[in-house]
């Protein structure tokens, strides 16, 4: 079990991007991490990163919008660090396509990864908050939340979680507990660079245009992400629930 100064964080979709930029962000802050993907192995490294910076981390493979499957992290989660106090929803995937041209399918994996994910999630953890007087919780939402052509699916399920967002602060505010979201916008990631490859745009040029558009003039980079979760996830940000910050380099409504 972990010493009881050292709060136990779980981040999602944690092996690359966003994710592994904000273990290794909390993991400096001084809390212990459960490093959750999809594939164990590729979490490793994540983990490892936390491990080598002498840093108490596990990696833990699971699909979080299978029930047993976040059921069984959660438990093993306990077992080896102890009762998660702080929750990061960021996994994610992209099935972009113009409504049209969208399959079931497309819609069903985003919706269940997004939404179905972070619900199963919050789920599982909320308990050991609970009992813990004590919990964060953070949801990854995303500009496109406010409308991005060919992203239907993941529009909608961006925008659903700023409602989970706000409807978890109103429940488990008197337990001590603040969820907010975080909602970034054009970060340099391996997601948008699959988006630039497949558009068939180069990646450089496509990062230059689109920092032309931002007011810093400049694209985001996961680190900046992982800095807002790490005040969010904060003890002295405990006033601050039910919160979307838009992290995109300029305001956005």
């Amino acid at each position: 079990m972990t010493a009881p100064t050292t709060r136990v964080a779980v981040v999602t979709g944690a092996a690359r991007g966003l994710g592994a930029a904000t273990a290794l962000r909390l993991a400096a802050d001084g809390l212990a991490v459960a490093v959750i993907d999809l594939d164990e192995s590729a979490a490793k490294g994540t983990a490892d990163a936390i491990t080598e910076a002498g840093g108490r981390a596990i990696a833990v493979g699971a699909d979080v919008s299978d029930a047993d499957a976040v059921n069984a992290a959660v438990e093993r989660i306990v077992a080896e660090l102890g009762p998660p106090t702080v929750l990061i929803n960021n996994a994610g995937i992209t099935r972009d396509n113009l409504l049209f041209k969208m399959s079931e399918s497309d819609w069903d994996q985003v919706m269940g990864v997004h939404l179905r994910g972070s619900f199963l999630m919050t789920r599982a953890v909320q308990g050991h908050m609970v009992s813990e007087g004590f919990g964060r919780i953070v949801n990854l939402s995303s500009t496109s939340a406010l409308g991005n052509r060919g992203q239907v699916n993941y529009s909608a399920a961006k925008a659903g979680l700023q409602g989970f967002t706000k409807t978890l602060a109103i429940e488990l505010g008197r337990f001590g507990i603040t969820a907010n979201c975080v909602a970034p916008g054009f970060i340099a990631s391996e997601m948008t660079k699959a988006t630039a490859e497949r558009l068939g745009q180069d990646w450089d040029e496509w990062q230059a245009a689109r920092a032309k558009e931002i007011p810093v003039q400049r694209v985001g980079v996961p680190e900046d992400i992982a800095n807002m979760v790490s005040f969010f996830v904060d003890e002295r940000a405990g006033y601050v629930s039910g919160q979307v910050i838009y992290v995109a380099g300029g305001p956005k409504t």
